[in-house]
């Protein structure tokens, strides 16, 4: 069987090409017929730079069915439901054995597309073949879309779970794309006391109130007011920095109360400056989040299965393979006013 896929083949340029499937699949392997795949900002990065980003991550938010199985699969069958995953901890890695399982070095390379039986492209693809492990059925009763948005809740999903956010706190979510709107969602679900979303794109604070957010403001010195305003004068037990933007980070830090938590989210591409002495002086707990777990998969699924998180109006478009490229130069232009398309290799 031959499978068509689409690569970088230089700095923001896109190639078709394929390949063929072997007739037996390599133990503890699956073959999957990829529905649908999300574009992020990793992708277009990857797009722009001419390919840095390894070539298993270039569309690394898919959903699909499964064609085949290797005969020692049993964790999936042909006919299933999948989305792509990473697996659970393994238990040998140096990470698992010290007892930080939450850490796994074979999952952490899994998500970054680095283990040595990583394809060799991604889910911009009409299939793909991977180990078993990295694939989890999809749960009853979510759509096909909802699946393919699965990906990026669990990124959020994760971030807030690490964040440990308290009940009842005053929370900041600091960009209203999509893994701002997506946080945002969780940080209500975890139980925050307010949620205030700022954002400078005009349809992004509309999206964010379809949502139904009902603080969301404009940046500036007016919201940083607001903040104080409602917090009388602490600022906010939690800023979740969503937008990725270097310049950004030590103001997001000061609209964090002393001894509250700063979670970064975005991830920037260029150095940090930041007030060493004010985070210290001012306790800040820091809260990195990269990825994700097994486990943040299934609770993501089931954060949208009940409703708590929604994703169908992230979803503001579908392209094909053909499509691609010219797709990723309007998402590196800025002046799109698409939140999350979905690649329908099919098309």
């Amino acid at each position: 069987m031959t499978i068509s896929y689409a690569r970088v083949s230089g700095e923001s340029q896109v190639e078709l090409t394929s390949e063929e499937v072997p007739d037996t699949l390599p133990p503890g392997a699956v073959e999957v017929a990829v529905t649908y795949c999300g574009v992020c900002a990793t992708d277009t990065h990857n797009y722009t730079s001419g390919g840095k980003v390894p070539p298993a991550v270039f569309g690394h938010e898919w959903t699909g069915t499964v064609r085949r199985v290797a005969d020692d699969v049993t964790t999936v069958a042909p006919g299933q439901r999948v989305i792509a995953c990473v697996g659970p901890s393994c238990g040998a890695c140096a990470m698992c054995v010290a007892g930080h399982e939450d850490h796994c070095d074979t999952a952490f390379a899994e998500a970054n597309g680095v283990t040595p039986d990583a394809p060799a492209h991604g889910g911009f693809a009409t299939g793909i073949v991977v180990a078993a492990r990295r694939v989890m059925p999809v749960l009853d009763g979510l759509t096909d879309v909802q699946a393919a948005l699965v990906e990026p809740t669990a990124v959020t999903f994760h971030a807030v779970r690490r964040t440990r956010q308290p009940l009842g706190a005053v929370v900041v979510v600091q960009g209203a794309g999509p893994i701002g709107l997506l946080a945002a969602q969780h940080a209500r679900h975890a139980g925050a006391g307010l949620v205030l979303v700022v954002e400078p794109n005009p349809e992004r604070r509309r999206a964010a109130e379809e949502l139904g957010f009902t603080d969301v403001s404009e940046p500036g010195d007016a919201f940083r007011q607001h903040v104080l305003d409602v917090t009388a004068g602490l600022g906010a037990d939690v800023v979740y920095e969503c937008t990725g933007a270097a310049g950004l980070f030590q103001s997001s830090a000061e609209l964090v109360r002393r001894g509250g938590t700063l979670s970064l989210l975005g991830f920037p591409m260029t150095d940090s400056q930041v007030s060493y002495g004010d985070w210290q002086v001012r306790e800040l707990t820091v809260v990195g989040s990269l990825a994700y777990t097994h486990a943040d998969f299934l609770g993501a699924m089931r954060s949208i299965a009940d409703g708590s998180v929604r994703v169908d109006t992230l979803h503001t478009g579908t392209v094909g393979l053909g499509d691609l490229a010219a797709l990723m130069d309007e998402l590196d232009s800025g002046r799109t006013s698409h939140a999350k398309v979905l690649v329908d290799p099919t098309r």
